[in-house]
């Protein structure tokens, strides 16, 4: 089943390559209508994929995840029609110029080809993804998991239904009907077919994609999370921002799972935002000298400096300066997104300069890092990682560039 899809994906990915952005964006404005008119079917395959999580004990901030209603189908109809409105970026000249032999040389944009995307619980990620791919002149194979089989199987049809009539191909997007992991590890091994891989989730999908896959892998979403308060911060600012980042939606990658307070002020600081923390239901675990201050904080151990929660649960250690800060950051964090709230310029920008994270914020919340609030349009993902893009990926960041060169008969000498 695998190999027959990413042969169609294949041969779909060539006809992409060829479409106008007005192919394109049509084939976009009916995707989003086609959500819009089978809401109901949607929902009710969501509500059997959410009736299961929560028979099965799945946390609730996954199960936030996981739930859809009139709303976020709306939403995601919404960005459908805001992806059709950015710059098409196929065929973009990036540079171009003339050598001494008369050549004239110019970098232009091109699509991946087939991309491959494995993610969990989100079934909004079905849509997002579909509209990005193809914006961008992809084809693209889906495999969710098994927690939102439904709900993603039911998305992916009625998408394809809407394809039926535009210039786009059918098989341009695919959705795996089976939660099977051993088609998700055949998946990982057409390299022959899929151009890149790239994976969303938590810890452990990444690493089992990472270390399986033999197709080049775009590492996504991992984010233990950083608040650092340093002695001089805005207090009154300070306690929203650190709610906000923890608590408007913690199963989110963007949730701050660690907040760090300076030494001098963590006395008078502590009991106040623990307070504020436990007013939301967050459970809070400190190191030694925040249980000093506030003793009947759960003490922390060496593993909770790397847990990314994505729960109400938040992790608080005392920091004697803003050298020891990013040093604890760079050693623990998953390079991100972290925070520094600061009334001192130049702590500001050593924090920015050497924190090696994709998105660093300086008196803000971690939750902005996000493709739309970036202005980019929905996202693939939030890449981790240095190669081949970097923080919130959205339509440009799917394409790569070929050297298109002109020449009047020259030859090389």
């Amino acid at each position: 089943m695998i190999t027959e899809m990413c042969k169609k994906a294949k041969a779909a990915s060539v006809e992409m390559a060829r479409l106008t952005a007005e192919a394109k964006n049509t084939a976009l404005w009916r995707m989003a209508n086609a959500l819009e008119a089978n809401t109901e079917k949607i929902l009710a395959a969501n509500l059997t994929d959410v009736d299961a999580a929560m028979h099965s004990g799945l946390k609730a901030a996954l199960i936030d995840r996981l739930a859809l209603d009139q709303r976020k189908i709306q939403a995601m109809a919404k960005g459908l029609r805001e992806v059709s409105a950015l710059p098409d970026p196929i065929g973009t000249i990036l540079n171009t110029w003339t050598r001494p032999n008369g050549l004239i040389i110019s970098q232009v944009r091109v699509p991946l080809g087939v991309i491959g995307i494995i993610y969990e619980s989100r079934p909004d990620v079905t849509s997002d993804a579909a509209g990005i791919c193809i914006k961008s002149g992809n084809a693209v194979i889906l495999r969710g998991g098994s927690d939102a089989l439904n709900s993603n199987v039911t998305i992916g049809e009625v998408l394809r239904d809407a394809l039926l009539g535009t210039q786009v191909p059918v098989d341009a997007l695919q959705v795996v009907e089976s939660a099977d992991r051993h088609l998700a590890e055949e998946l990982m091994r057409m390299r022959e077919y899929i151009d890149v891989l790239i994976p969303r989730g938590g810890a452990d999908l990444i690493k089992t994609v990472v270390e399986t896959s033999r197709i080049p892998v775009i590492e996504t979403g991992t984010g233990n999370c950083h608040v650092y308060v340093e002695e001089d911060a805005d207090l009154e600012k300070a306690t929203p921002i650190v709610i906000n980042a923890k608590c408007q939606r913690p199963g989110t990658c963007n949730a701050t799972e660690k907040l760090l307070v300076h030494s001098k002020i963590a006395a008078r600081y502590l009991p106040v935002v623990i307070a504020a923390l436990r007013e939301k239901g967050v459970e809070v675990r400190g190191d030694e000298e925040t249980r000093k201050i506030v003793p009947d904080v759960k003490a922390t151990t060496e593993e909770d400096w790397y847990t990314e929660y994505l729960d109400l649960t938040i992790g608080v250690k005392v920091i004697k300066n803003l050298d020891a800060a990013i040093a604890h950051i760079n050693k623990y964090g998953t390079h991100h997104s972290d925070s520094i709230l600061t009334a001192d310029f130049d702590k500001a920008m050593q924090f920015i300069r050497e924190i090696d994270s994709a998105a660093v914020y300086w008196n803000a919340s971690t939750r902005f890092t996000d493709g739309n609030q970036f202005g980019l349009g929905a996202e693939i993902g939030i890449s981790t990682q240095k190669l081949h893009a970097r923080g919130p990926m959205s339509v440009q960041h799917l394409t790569t560039t070929k050297y298109v060169v002109l020449g009047s008969g020259q030859i090389r000498k």
